[in-house]
C-alpha cells in the first residue's frame, strides 16, 4: 500500500471522508487505476469495517468497478471482494445482475476461472451470473472461459442447477434492470388487463368445482411473491394461491364466470357483473404464457415496494416454479416436461377493482386452465407503498 493511500485510510471514516474517497475512486478509474480502487476497498475492509459508513462506501466501490468500462476491472473487483470477508449470497445475487448487465461475456470469464481466483469467487456468484447471462440470451456453453465451468457436473446440486442453459419459449423478453454508477431502473409489467377486456358474457352453465389446493402447491404458486410478504406489515401484502377441479370441462367463454363462482378472496365484494359491452370492475383476458411468465419473473426479481427482490437468477427459478404449478406439472418435472404442460394450458390475466387489491402498482392476477379444461389454478397478489 503506497503512502498516499495509507494517509487516506488513517483518517476517520466520516460521511464527509467517505464522499471524498468515492470521488477519489471515480477519478482513479478515469485514469485506468482500477488497482487503486481495489486497494482502497481492501484497506477500508481492514481498517474501517466497524464504521457506520463502511457498508455504503464499499458497495459504491463495488458498483464503480462493476459498471465502469475498462480492462481488468472485473479482476480487481474480485480481488477486493476477497477482502470483504465471508460470502454474502444477497450481495452475490445483486453483483451477478450488475455484471451481466454491464459487462461483455468475454470480460466475465475471469469469474469462472479455476486458477488464482478460484479460492475467492463464491459458487453462488458464479451460478447466479451464469443464469443472468442466460436471461440475456448469451450462449454460455459457447463462451471461452465460461463453457468449461458450465459443463462441469459439480454445481448441478445447486438450487439453480436444474434450470436450462437456454431460454425456453415462455421466457421471452424478460424485464431486466439497467445499472449506472448512480442507480438502477427496471420496467414493471403488471398493468391492468381490465382496460382491454369488456365485461364477459354470461356463461350458459358453469360446472361444479372442488378445491384441490395443497400446502406444497400453494407455496410453489406463490414463490414469485414470497418476498412481497417478507417485507412485513409495511407493504400490506396479500397473496391468494389456489387450485380447483371442475366436474366437467370449462368452455373458454365460461372461464370468467367460473372464476367468480369460486368466490376467491381477491374478488370479494365485486358485485354483479354488468352486461357485455358495459364498463366493468373485473377483467379477464387470454394471454400467451410468456406474458404470465414476465409478470411472475418481475414479481420475484424486482420485489415489492420496499425491497429489491432476488434479482434475475432466482427470479427465473421462482417464476418457473410458479408457472409449473399453474400448469399442473409435477414438482420434479424436467424443464422439457414443464414447457410441454405450459404449452397445452390456456392462460389468462385478470384484474379487479375490489377492496382486496390495493390498486397502486403491485397488483398481480394470473390463472391457467389445464389441458383437460377441468383444472383451474390462480395466483393473486397485491402490495402497496
Amino acid at each position: 500500500m503506497d503512502d498516499a493511500l495509507s494517509k487516506i485510510l488513517t483518517k476517520p471514516l466520516t460521511s464527509r471522508n467517505a464522499r471524498k474517497m468515492e470521488r477519489l475512486a471515480g477519478r482513479g478509474l478515469k485514469y485506468g487505476e482500477a488497482a487503486f480502487v481495489a486497494d482502497l476497498g481492501i484497506g477500508l475492509a481492514r481498517h474501517h469495517r466497524s464504521a457506520a459508513e463502511f457498508d455504503g462506501l464499499f458497495d459504491r466501490l463495488v458498483r464503480l468497478l462493476a459498471v465502469t468500462p475498462g480492462a481488468g476491472h472485473v479482476g480487481q473487483l474480485l480481488r477486493m471482494l476477497a477482502a470483504a470477508g465471508p460470502d454474502d449470497p444477497e450481495r452475490d445475487r445483486y453483483l451477478a445482475s450488475v455484471l451481466a448487465a454491464c459487462r461483455r461475456p468475454a470480460d466475465l470469464a475471469v469469474v469462472f476461472d479455476d486458477g488464482d481466483t478460484a479460492a475467492v469467487v463464491s459458487e453462488e456468484l458464479r451460478v447466479c451470473l451464469l443464469h443472468e447471462l442466460v436471461l440475456r440470451g448469451v450462449p454460455v456453453e459457447e463462451i471461452p472461459g465460461i463453457a468449461g465451468w458450465v459443463t462441469s457436473p459439480h454445481w448441478n446440486g445447486h438450487p439453480l442447477g436444474g434450470l436450462p442453459l437456454t431460454l425456453m419459449v415462455a421466457e421471452s423478453e424478460p424485464d431486466l434492470p439497467y445499472y449506472s454508477v448512480d442507480g438502477s431502473s427496471c420496467g414493471l409489467p403488471y398493468g391492468d388487463p381490465e382496460d382491454r377486456h369488456p365485461a364477459p358474457r354470461q356463461a350458459d352453465r358453469v360446472p361444479a368445482a372442488v378445491e384441490t389446493t395443497t400446502a406444497a402447491i400453494a407455496e410453489a404458486l406463490a414463490a414469485p411473491v414470497a418476498n412481497w410478504v417478507d417485507e412485513g406489515e409495511q407493504s400490506e401484502a396479500r397473496v391468494e394461491a389456489r387450485t380447483f377441479a371442475f366436474a366437467e370441462p370449462l368452455e373458454p367463454g365460461a372461464v370468467p364466470y367460473a372464476f367468480v363462482g369460486l368466490s376467491p378472496d381477491c374478488l370479494a365484494d365485486l358485485g354483479e357483473l354488468p352486461p357485455p359491452g358495459r364498463a366493468t370492475a373485473f377483467g379477464v383476458v387470454a394471454v400467451e404464457p410468456a406474458e404470465v411468465w414476465r409478470v411472475l419473473f418481475a414479481a420475484a426479481s424486482t420485489g415489492g415496494p420496499y425491497e429489491s427482490g432476488c434479482y434475475g437468477a432466482y427470479g427465473r427459478l421462482h417464476a418457473w416454479r410458479a408457472l409449473a404449478a399453474l400448469a399442473g406439472a409435477r414438482a420434479d418435472a424436467s424443464p422439457g416436461e414443464v414447457e410441454e404442460h405450459v404449452r397445452r394450458c390456456a392462460w389468462y390475466r385478470f384484474g379487479a377493482d375490489t377492496p382486496w387489491f390495493h390498486r397502486v402498482v403491485w397488483d398481480l392476477g394470473v390463472l391457467a386452465v389445464g389441458p383437460d379444461r377441468r383444472r383451474l389454478a390462480f395466483l393473486a397478489a397485491t402490495a402497496t407503498d
